[in-house]
């Protein structure tokens, strides 16, 4: 079984037991991300009937049961698990991508890569809570991130403090051959300001 993705026993029970019910020889389940390596990602679990995946999907053999992924979303569904909880209402499919946004870059991958890495996987998370959300908007010829911020960072008091201090030491730290950060939003613009 390829490490990409993870289908627990529990799962595979379920999924087997779905499969079943539709009554289709060599029905499988086929696994696919909508909007890969954006911050709109959707994983998605679909039935395939056999001649409904497309050819370069990768088949896994697991015990129970036979998945397709989705060539495009292999190398985003690193590290996914597919589990099932059981409870009083029958229970509940989850799937946990955490590399659906973004993929998984490494210090090889352009610098480009590296810095939305860092901002979707560990930046935005943390701003989200105040509505804001941070993008690379270009990298310059001297390695320098310009960066907009958006939502309730927009005119925030505490932005340059946020931005200087927060983003820009977390980015240096994980990418050294960034040299620094720009900020192209104007923050003069208070009108949705969080304080």
């Amino acid at each position: 079984m390829s490490d990409s993705i993870q289908i627990t026993d529990s799962a595979q029970d379920y999924l087997a037991e779905l499969l079943a019910k539709q009554n289709v020889e060599g029905i499988a389940v086929r696994i696919f991300i909508t909007q890969p390596g954006t911050p709109y990602a959707e994983t998605c679990l679909a039935y395939c009937r056999p001649g409904e995946e497309e050819p370069s999907d990768q088949r896994l053999e697991l015990e129970k049961i036979a998945v397709y992924l989705d060539s495009n979303s292999v190398p985003f569904l690193e590290e996914a698990v597919v589990d099932f909880n059981a409870d009083r209402m029958g229970g509940q499919l989850t799937i946990k991508a955490p590399n659906a946004k973004m993929p998984k870059v490494n210090a090889d991958s352009p610098l480009e890569d590296q810095v939305n890495y860092v901002l979707y996987s560990e930046i935005n998370p943390g701003l989200a809570a105040h509505g804001g959300e941070v993008r690379l908007v270009q990298l310059t010829e001297e390695q320098v991130a310009v960066l907009s911020f958006g939502g309730g960072c927009q005119g925030c008091a505490a932005v340059d403090i946020t931005l200087k201090d927060g983003v820009e030491k977390t980015l240096k730290e994980r990418i050294p051959e960034l040299s620094g950060i720009r900020d192209i939003t104007d923050h003069s613009d208070t009108t949705n300001a969080y304080y």
